[in-house]
């Protein structure tokens, strides 16, 4: 049975946060929310999070994973940017928006993309998700709580907890977080290609 986590939206309990870190370095897979719909989330090397997040999703080797960065230099970390592309990035983060960027060698092989050696990045504006980050010290490997058939992604917690419960360890809970997914803009290629429009403005990348 998963771990449940009721944890204020403003001002997240730092015990709770703690207990929740710790466990994403055990290993455990998690549902947590963003500023753009809940996510499933787990550790960066977590091959066995990995295979649990397809499954629960149904997903294949294309999908592209998130790693969901605290900030601007730790997703340098993770990716390429020329200097064109890291203004447009800078200017739109924190917030709703995944880009699509060539990956580093800090990337596990089995996050990137098979055929384009790439991996989906975003910073979140929102303070449980910044809380747990922090934390970690490290991003979170995540993929947006779509379930296979569904139109709009999970919303509320305590369904999550429902409804998932024998399939994540832990739900982390701090109320409606919205059904939008992130906008995802791929600059893979150098210039910006909206792949997905969603909760971030897109009008700046057309």
């Amino acid at each position: 049975m998963a771990k449940y986590f009721d944890v204020h939206p403003d001002n997240p309990q730092p015990r709770t946060i703690g207990q929740v870190a710790d466990s994403i370095r055990a290993g455990a897979l998690i549902a947590y929310p963003t500023d753009s719909c809940y996510a499933l989330g787990c550790r960066l090397g977590s091959r066995e999070g990995i295979d649990r997040i397809r499954t629960i999703r149904k997903l294949d080797d294309r999908h592209h994973f998130t790693l969901v960065c605290r900030d601007f230099a730790q997703l340098g970390q993770f990716v390429r940017i020329d200097n064109d592309v890291f203004r447009a990035v800078k200017a739109s983060t924190p917030g709703s928006y995944t880009f699509i960027l060539p990956a580093t060698k800090e990337v596990p092989r089995m996050l990137q993309h098979p055929k384009k050696k790439t991996v989906g990045v975003r910073i979140p504006g929102h303070v449980v998700t910044q809380a747990l980050l922090a934390e970690l010290g490290e991003p979170l490997l995540s993929s947006t709580l779509l379930l296979p058939g569904e139109e709009e992604p999970m919303t509320q917690g305590w369904e999550i907890k429902d409804l998932l419960d024998h399939q994540v360890d832990a739900v982390l809970d701090s109320g409606d977080c919205g059904t939008e997914p992130t906008t995802v803009i791929d600059f893979s290629g150098g210039e910006a290609e909206i792949v997905r429009r969603g909760a971030g403005d897109v009008s700046r990348f057309e």
